[in-house]
């Protein structure tokens, strides 16, 4: 029995993260690649595969690039860039910048990307989290609560700016 792919999040990203996946994928397939196939070929050489870490390992890394080639272009296929801001800049969509106060007046600012894009130190927010969901279509002034691992947490939209 074939079993149904998990799902893999929304299909959206922003043209930056997108240019991230092409360059991974490009890295992958055109650089590191055939680098490991050179290297499982030069182990191969050598003799006995059942007991040559080089070939075991190597072989074990091309397998893992392959899936994650495979993924990436799947995953590309099917994205969809957005471009432009949307026509009302004052709620909360994609790609938008929004600044949130928390009860104790502290102010944190992310970015609302796909969750290929994520990265927690940039401050960039997967919109399929928590926080993500519950800012989308949001206004300034709205105040939000996300339940998170910790506990509920309440915020304030401070601001929202598209670049």
């Amino acid at each position: 029995m074939v079993r149904p792919r998990p799902r893999s999040g929304s299909k959206y990203a922003t043209p930056e993260g997108e240019r991230r996946l092409r360059l991974e994928l490009d890295a992958l397939w055109r650089v590191e690649r055939p680098a490991v196939t050179r290297a499982v070929a030069e182990a191969a050489a050598m003799g006995d595969r059942s007991e040559n870490a080089e070939y075991i390992y190597g072989k074990r890394r091309l397998r893992e690039i392959d899936r994650r080639v495979r993924f990436l272009r799947e995953r590309l296929d099917g994205l969809q860039v957005v471009r432009d801001p949307p026509p009302d800049r004052g709620r909360v969509f994609f790609g938008a910048w929004v600044t949130v106060e928390d009860e104790q007046g502290s102010d944190r600012r992310h970015r609302i990307v796909g969750p290929d894009e994520f990265d927690r130190e940039a401050g960039y927010v997967s919109m399929d989290s928590p926080l993500g969901r519950a800012l989308l279509g949001r206004r300034m002034h709205d105040e939000i609560e996300v339940r998170l691992p910790g506990g509920v947490q309440r915020l304030t939209v401070t601001a929202i700016e598209y670049e």
